[in-house]
């Protein structure tokens, strides 16, 4: 568990609180918020925020509660709440809401959502410890060297695909790495890592929809006079470029635009959309619905 910030403390009634947010799922039924707030409330718990969302189609509920409590008296609450999940069939996680993830960031040649994420980090605007950076090219070792974390490459052929998704695999569980960001990182993984690491493995795609696949999109953009273009963020499946998505940005573009002009305006869309995904993943309001996503305010 990280260190907790000073931020993470706040006083009520006089009294030092910490902040933590729990997330539920179930199926849905009548009854769950009550049974919760008043778990809460009987063992002095504050709430802070709480967001919830039922779904006509598949009948889950997904709730996420950030709320305030004594330290001392959170065992207490767990050992209770853990009654009401047992009753209600839900699945509740529990977290201190300073409580870092552990991100590991892959990437190929492109490095500008790289070095928004690595910015973010640096400024606390992402709750995510950078366990390492991952590539298949040389060429952003130096994000790494100035932000001061390992970097390794791992070159990917026909040959040695087997042996490169081994060798994420054994980083992954080295470094306890709990999220994995494909931050341009342009090697299509195989199911058998998609399946594995299903729901912590976030992508980002050059596109509003999933379009103009291959090498460059945004000259193919320009050829047909497209007015929009934008991003999104999705977590990945077996399907290349249709996992559940997370967060989608579109930026008006007109005629005047050369394909140069699109790229950039591109790069900067793509970086901010997966910043974004990145952060409703770390602060626990994203969760997979099927084929969609829940996201939470």
């Amino acid at each position: 568990m990280s260190t907790m910030t000073f931020s993470t403390f706040i006083m009520y009634k006089g009294n030092l609180m910490t902040k933590y947010i729990m997330t539920t799922e179930s199926a849905d039924q009548i009854g769950i918020v009550a049974a919760l707030s008043t778990c809460l409330s009987q063992h002095d718990g504050f709430i802070i925020e709480l967001a919830q969302f039922g779904t006509h189609d598949s009948e889950r509920f997904y709730s996420r509660i950030e709320f305030i409590m004594a330290p001392s008296i959170l065992p207490h609450f767990q050992k209770n709440i853990d009654v009401v999940a047992e009753q209600l069939n839900l699945s509740i996680t529990i977290i201190h809401k300073s409580q870092k993830t552990k991100t590991l960031i892959m990437v190929s040649k492109f490095d500008h959502c790289l070095a928004d994420l690595l910015y973010r980090r640096s400024n606390g605007s992402l709750n995510i410890d950078v366990t390492a950076i991952a590539s298949n090219h040389e060429v952003t070792r130096h994000h790494a060297e100035k932000a001061g974390l390992p970097f390794h490459f791992i070159p990917i052929t026909k040959d040695t695909k087997a042996e490169a998704e081994n060798n994420l695999r054994e980083l992954v569980t080295r470094t306890g790495t709990e999220l994995i960001v494909l931050a341009r990182y342009m090697q299509i993984l195989t199911d058998s890592i998609c399946k594995e690491y299903s729901g912590q493995i976030i992508n980002i795609h050059h596109s509003f929809l999933p379009s103009f696949k291959g090498a460059k999109p945004y000259h193919r953009a320009y050829d047909l006079g497209v007015k929009l273009i934008g991003a999104t963020a999705h977590y990945v499946n077996a399907d290349l470029d249709e996992g559940p998505i997370i967060e989608q940005t579109v930026k008006r573009v007109d005629h005047t635009m050369q394909p140069e002009k699109l790229i950039a305006l591109g790069r900067d869309v793509e970086a901010q959309t997966l910043a974004r995904a990145v952060e409703l993943h770390t602060e626990h309001r994203s969760f997979i619905n099927g084929r969609k996503t829940v996201i939470l305010p």
